[in-house]
């Protein structure tokens, strides 16, 4: 099953990724405003209420959320469940990177709002795209055309 596309929560008929939780091109910025940016867009498309942004400070806080090949996943702490409306992830993409932590550059920032849970099965299927991604993984940093994330996210490549 594509989780990305079509899995979406008992309670919302929103789906978890669309292009408009996706922002291209941004410029180079520091790790705090790039997770406020992620965060922001799942305000703003109606996945999480404002409080959300600060659990995701918080968690970036107790542990670095970058998982490697340059992409992080900034996400909420247990205390900010309450916040999340529907699960979603929103996508940041930097083509010249941001140094999220000392020798660590960030092409990707994916928020993530999982309700009742579901970020576990979104952190597999991002785990599993990244894994198997046969070289499109990098070619995402630096497209300029969000559909080419969002169809390599929504199917999984």
């Amino acid at each position: 099953m594509n989780f990305f596309k079509g899995k979406q929560n008992k309670k919302s008929t929103k789906s978890i990724l669309s292009q408009e939780n996706i922002v291209i091109g941004q410029k180079s910025c520091d790790k705090e405003s790039a997770i406020r940016l992620a965060g922001q867009i799942l305000v703003d498309n109606g996945y999480v209420a404002p409080a959300y942004i600060t659990g995701m400070m918080s968690r970036e806080k107790l542990t670095n959320t970058y998982i490697g090949e340059g992409i992080a996943i900034p996400h909420g702490i247990n205390e900010c469940r309450k916040s999340i409306i529907s699960s979603g992830i929103s996508i940041v993409q930097f083509p010249d990177g941001i140094d999220y932590d000392s020798d660590e550059k960030v092409y990707l920032v994916v928020g993530i709002a999982g309700k009742d849970n579901s970020h576990i099965s979104i952190l597999s299927n991002l785990a599993e795209f990244i894994m198997d991604n046969d070289g499109k993984l990098k070619e995402l940093f630096t497209t300029d055309d969000k559909e080419d994330i969002y169809n390599a996210l929504a199917t999984k490549l």
